[in-house]
């Protein structure tokens, strides 16, 4: 599965919903057992088979997004940092980044999903998801 970007995020950012600015966001592991839907998956409550693991918290880690304007390649792009678990001991596929509200699971709306290729594992290590490939919004 190819990392894909949910259909929604775009709905959300245009209707005011997702604020790239001044948002707070997670990134949250999930096995390969979790398959997304682009179409049909919104909010965080959509999201299945959550890691479990020593130094991992359910609901992830905080990520930071950084705007920023192409207007050669007319498009906007939204990096997000790096998260990491220390000291964790765990298998993940992929991540969800998602707004995080801090309530229910039904509230937070989702961004994206970063497929890793295959199962990272880290035993009594530090697990860092590099995330390289921004969000894009493009106008062609």
């Amino acid at each position: 599965m190819a990392s894909i970007n949910y259909n929604s995020v775009t709905y959300d950012a245009i209707t005011g919903a997702i604020n790239f600015l001044s948002d707070t966001f997670h990134a949250i592991l999930v096995t390969s057992a979790y398959t997304p839907d682009k179409d049909a998956h919104t909010k965080r409550s959509d999201i299945t088979n959550e890691v479990v693991g020593v130094g991992y918290s359910a609901g992830g880690a905080v990520v930071s997004a950084v705007p920023a304007i192409d207007n050669s390649g007319d498009f906007v792009k939204v990096t997000f940092s790096n998260p990491s678990w220390p000291a964790s001991t765990l298998v993940a596929r992929g991540l969800v980044i998602c707004k995080w509200r801090g309530g229910l699971a039904s509230a937070d709306e989702l961004v994206s999903y970063i497929d890793f290729g295959s199962n990272i594992t880290s035993t009594a290590d530090t697990f860092t998801a590099t995330l390289s490939n921004p969000l894009k919004f493009n106008n062609p």
